[in-house]
């Protein structure tokens, strides 16, 4: 089949993010009084959008985190990409092909939109999308694994969801990209395997991607 939209994930799929925020995100959790190591983080919150954070913290312990901790969390992750935020390895050669094939692409995160333009700029591939080519759980309210974002998406790019695939690397976005009626592709150098039940075809590293694209 010939797609005629891709929809990648931000961080852990164009942008090698995911160590990065979860260490500090862990950190932060723990130093606010909820013991969070990096293995939690990555299995309870990666790919979600921030509000989880907030439902995950209040279930499990009855407290609610401070009114500033979206703003101080960021202010520590946008630090952290500053210094040390890389592109994944060979996306690209992917977003290369893509564009010399004629074949829409977008990102869809659940990144705020302040936190997709920062990652990207630093990266060097926002000039790859602009404006117009970047979506966020902001858009929607909810977000992965709620199908809302995947679907706006390709709503605002005109394309029928079955038309559509989203490459992915978190459970909560294979869910999203299911549920949305979608094809996805889930890069494994993250998640294993097991942890992307439901992905079209699975692969790990970009030169395999541009094989299943």
């Amino acid at each position: 089949m010939r797609y005629e939209l891709v929809i990648f994930d931000n961080d852990g799929v164009l942008v090698d993010s995911e160590p990065l925020s979860n260490r500090i995100l862990a950190d932060y959790l723990t130093e606010l009084g909820h013991p969070t190591s990096y293995e939690d983080s990555i299995r309870d919150f990666m790919g979600a959008a921030v509000h989880r954070i907030h439902d995950v913290v209040l279930e499990r312990s009855g407290q609610r985190l401070p009114d500033g901790f979206n703003a101080a969390y960021h202010a520590r992750v946008f630090a952290a990409f500053e210094r040390e935020l890389e592109p994944v390895d060979g996306v690209g050669a992917v977003l290369d092909k893509l564009a010399a094939d004629g074949v829409p692409y977008c990102v869809a995160s659940s990144g705020s939109h302040e936190r997709i333009r920062v990652a990207l700029r630093k990266t060097g591939l926002y000039e790859r999308f602009g404006e117009q080519r970047i979506f966020s759980a902001q858009d929607v309210g909810r977000g992965k694994p709620a199908p809302d974002l995947f679907l706006h998406a390709a709503g605002a790019m005109g394309v029928a969801p079955r038309r559509c695939v989203v490459v992915e690397d978190s459970p909560l976005g294979v869910q999203a990209a299911r549920a949305a009626g979608m094809d996805v592709l889930g890069f494994t150098a993250m998640t294993p395997a097991a942890g992307l039940h439901g992905a079209t075809a699975l692969f790990d590293g970009m030169p395999a991607l541009l094989d299943l694209l």
